[in-house]
């Protein structure tokens, strides 16, 4: 690692870095910024993604051997004082480690069906559109060894900074893919094998009470309006029970709860246990 100092914080090598936004990087050739320690060792072991560069406070660059030391000898790797940083940026970065990524290849969601296990649990996302709540969800999926995520259009980018740090790299663990045409991605679903199943408050079945299946896609809407009736009306529905004087979950508590209960299946914990034993 040789650690290149920037003491100019219009240095045109750290171009990439300044003035970040929520949106600054969306859709400039597939880039996004990643930030924090445990994001950027999820980053660099990640097959999926690439890092193109590395700006670093000078004050953590000690501590960050080990995860730098997973980077090929081609990443630049900068570091710099705080105010240059912080200028760099456009506001204070506190966490003082920021990554340009890329990602390799954007599956098509029949890929990734095409791709997932015999046994595979998923999650559709209709509407979704909090970066917090998209993050948490990956973050989430993650952790129960879900095999892929899917969005429709409406849903915010997992890729926008703040999703990627809410999600603690969720968002590079979890492949996931967009689709057009809900209705018609249902069906998709199930012409490859999938059951699929929509969390709702007016759900007919507790989901304490369903039913295994080799391979299940559970559907969760935006807060507030939820997932349309069409899509209620053509499959099965679970609630989650809560107390009858309250009115709902937060979207991403409840993928945790729906999350956990259909991953109590011996094959999906373990499949969460081994991608994080075998993670580089």
């Amino acid at each position: 690692m040789n650690p290149i100092r920037i003491v100019d914080a219009d240095d045109p090598r750290v171009a990439a870095f300044r003035d970040i936004r929520e949106r600054d990087l969306v859709g400039r050739q597939g880039l996004f910024v990643a930030e924090g320690k445990v994001v950027l060792d999820v980053l660099l072991s990640s097959p999926d993604y690439e890092a193109l560069s590395v700006l670093v406070l000078d004050s953590r660059l000690a501590g960050l051997e080990a995860v730098l030391g997973k980077a090929p000898a081609t990443v630049p790797v900068y570091m710099a004082g705080a105010a240059v940083m912080d200028t760099i940026a456009g506001f204070h970065i506190h966490r003082g480690i920021l990554a340009i990524g890329h990602r390799r290849a954007a599956p098509t969601a029949t890929e990734l069906l095409q791709a997932a296990p015999g046994r595979a649990l998923t999650l559709v996302l209709v509407g979704i559109s909090n970066h917090d709540n998209i993050g948490s969800i990956f973050r989430n999926a993650a952790a129960f060894g879900a095999a892929a995520i899917f969005l429709d259009p409406t849903c915010c980018d997992p890729l926008y900074r703040k999703s990627i740090r809410v999600s603690v790299g969720g968002v590079f663990r979890v492949p996931f893919a967009r689709f057009d045409g809900t209705a018609g991605f249902a069906q998709n679903l199930l012409d490859h094998g999938f059951h699929p199943i929509a969390l709702s408050p007016r759900g007919t079945t507790d989901i304490r009470d369903i039913a295994s299946k080799d391979r299940m896609a559970l559907f969760l809407g935006t807060e507030g309006d939820g997932l349309p009736e069409t899509l209620l009306s053509a499959m099965q529905t679970v609630r989650i029970v809560i107390a009858p004087d309250f009115d709902s979950l937060n979207v991403a508590a409840t993928s945790a709860i729906a999350l956990h209960r259909l991953s109590e299946r011996e094959d999906f914990s373990s499949r969460a246990a081994a991608r994080s034993s075998s993670a580089p």
